[in-house]
């Protein structure tokens, strides 16, 4: 057992003085611009896989959108399959570094047998007897691979890798789940705000409908002034019920994303005020910090770059050291169970083998080209989820300004055209216009009331889609940055 010992500390000697084969990972270098548009500054930043990322949904002040989302983050199913995909990972980072650690196994065994007096002999001259007897053997056997070529070793590098990608992806999941949740919550609440304006002025045109038929019951309105009143009315009852359609098609995209069957779900009628957010936008280096998607993308190329070393290590000889390769070869063994434990019952062996392919048809060289061929994948794939992100900022960036204008430009119109349905209505009652002129500032005025509340509701929905593409949270470090700051409230938790 002690010449066991020292063989296995030689061993592992030998192991670390080995190299690894295959090439280190570095991080490729990815085509980012030195700021946004506008400019921002420039600065330095190293990917970021495990940043806090922060409940940025409350950035929205809403209190009937944070439960939603934590009911979400509980009851999701894709979510859990994300969650389930990183424990495996993990998992299998403690299957492979397992294998750096030698194997130990401890067996007993008792039998009793008879061997055959008619047996081939052993040597001439000799005659063979047949024998009764017991045979008991109690002890450890202890295998190890030196890892002198560094197979083991890029298999765990990998392995932990592919665990930090699984986290990412989880990260991701959870990022994708909550803004699509956000999205579908801001939807629903523009179609409600829009069926709220049809509503209205499906009363009020109901009104005019009355007064209209008065008139006509008095000779003062044609025909023609009843028919197109009628048929302005019956034109909001229709868009009334296409909206309430869609309202209910997103109220049951939420209970879904929320883990709750359609049926038995619903929102509240009275909604809590919204605030729109000031975003912090940082510099372009930032993304590789904030979004998951990034670094699983990162982390792969990682992962694709230890297999390379894998595959390389096929063509040096996988070495086994160990103290019995087919059965215990250390321990105790007695044909009797009572001196079984005495030291004329003591037994070891120590063995070393080396296993070389010496002709695989090309099999090893394939794998190796296929490895670097993978990693060349995920570097391209690496590149372009880059690329992507820069253009989803940059979209949610003049999309939030453009609708920021636009939101401040429907308002007035909204008051203008309040002001003139109001005038051209008062002048229709007094005889002094046509029911034309009223008919068509009414009309004027309901589209403007739903383009204004369309615009807003496109704000929110873009704010969402800007904080999806940074990241979806910040850390109070890349809170401290030189930022810009987009239209809305000044607050930002850490």
């Amino acid at each position: 057992m002690r010449a066991a010992a020292i063989a296995m500390v030689l061993g592992g000697a030998g192991c670390a003085a080995g190299c690894a084969v295959g090439p280190d990972y570095r991080k490729p270098a990815a085509d980012t611009p030195p700021a946004w548009q506008p400019a921002a500054p420039w600065h330095e930043a190293a990917p970021n896989d495990t940043a806090l990322k922060g409940e940025w949904w409350r950035l929205f002040e809403d209190d009937a959108l944070n439960p939603l989302v934590e009911r979400a983050l509980a009851g999701n199913q894709d979510l859990r399959v994300a969650a389930a995909r990183l424990e495996q990972a993990r998992d299998q980072v403690t299957i492979a570094t397992s294998n750096l650690f030698p194997s130990v196994s401890l067996s007993a065994g008792a039998a009793r047998g008879r061997v055959s007096a008619n047996r081939p002999l052993a040597e001439y001259g000799v005659p063979n007897q047949s024998t009764v007897q017991n045979n008991f053997a109690l002890g450890p056997s202890v295998n190890y691979e030196v890892d002198l070529f560094g197979r083991v070793r890029r298999e765990a590098e990998g392995a932990r890798a592919s665990a930090q990608q699984a986290e990412a992806d989880y990260q991701n999941t959870r990022l994708v789940l909550t803004a699509q949740l956000a999205s579908d919550y801001f939807a629903w609440r523009e179609l409600v705000a829009e069926i709220a304006v049809v509503r209205n002025s499906l009363e009020l045109q109901r009104d005019a409908l009355g007064f209209i038929t008065s008139r006509h019951d008095l000779g003062f309105a044609t025909g023609l002034d009843l028919a197109q009143q009628q048929a302005l009315v019956d034109s909001s009852a229709t868009q009334l019920e296409l909206l309430d359609v869609q309202r209910a098609e997103y109220e049951h995209a939420i209970a879904t994303l929320v883990g709750t069957p359609a049926p038995s779900f619903s929102l509240p009628a009275a909604l809590p005020a919204s605030s729109l957010p000031s975003i912090p936008v940082g510099v372009p280096s930032d993304l590789l910090q904030r979004r998951p998607d990034v670094a699983s993308a990162e982390r792969s190329m990682a992962a694709a770059n230890a297999r390379i070393g894998v595959a390389r290590a096929a063509y040096y000889p996988d070495i086994l050291l160990g103290t019995g390769f087919s059965e215990p070869n250390a321990g105790w063994q007695s044909r009797a169970l009572a001196t079984l434990f005495e030291a004329p019952s003591r037994l070891w062996s120590v063995g070393l083998s080396a296993t070389q392919t010496v002709f695989d048809a090309g099999k090893t060289r394939a794998n190796v080209r296929f490895a670097n061929e993978d990693y060349d994948a995920a570097v391209a794939v690496y590149r372009r989820t880059v690329l992507g992100a820069m253009e989803e900022v940059e979209n949610g960036i003049t999309g939030l300004a453009s609708l920021d204008r636009a939101a401040t430009q429907a308002d007035a119109s909204v008051q203008s055209a309040q002001q003139a349905f109001d005038l051209a209505t008062a002048r229709y009652k007094g005889g002094v216009d046509t029911y034309l002129e009223m008919i068509t500032a009414q009309q004027v005025l309901l589209s403007n009331q739903r383009q204004a509340v369309q615009v807003h509701g496109q704000q929110f929905a873009a704010a969402v889609y800007l904080v999806k593409a940074l990241g979806g949270g910040w850390s109070v470090q890349s809170d401290r940055r030189v930022s810009q700051s987009l239209p809305g409230s000044d607050r930002l938790p850490d």
